[in-house]
């Protein structure tokens, strides 16, 4: 999988088409990204302890990582690839060649 936490992808298709945001979790045996402020659902908590407080919370989902793409500072949403510097591997914007 070519996005990893903390990169900063635009959404494709779905409801959030469109949406910027930061992936917070990636998920790469499921082949998904929970990405910051898209696909939000509310949810029905129930306290279970004293201090936990019970009501309709608001919860990122996880989305497929084939429907974001990452955003390159230069360019825009790209695709990524990876070049071989010495012996790093780093990933590189596919429009203009840019490290990401």
């Amino acid at each position: 999988m070519k996005v990893r936490k903390g990169d900063h992808v635009r959404v494709l298709t779905g409801k959030d088409r469109g949406a910027e945001g930061e992936v917070l979790r990636a998920l790469p045996a499921e082949g998904k990204v929970i990405v910051d402020g898209v696909n939000m659902v509310k949810k029905h908590q129930r306290a279970l302890r004293a201090t936990m407080q019970a009501g309709i919370i608001d919860r990122d989902m996880p989305i497929p990582v084939a429907n974001v793409a990452l955003v390159c500072g230069r360019c825009g949403p790209t695709r990524v690839g990876y070049r071989f510097e010495g012996d790093t591997k780093v990933r590189v914007c596919k429009k203009c060649k840019g490290e990401l």
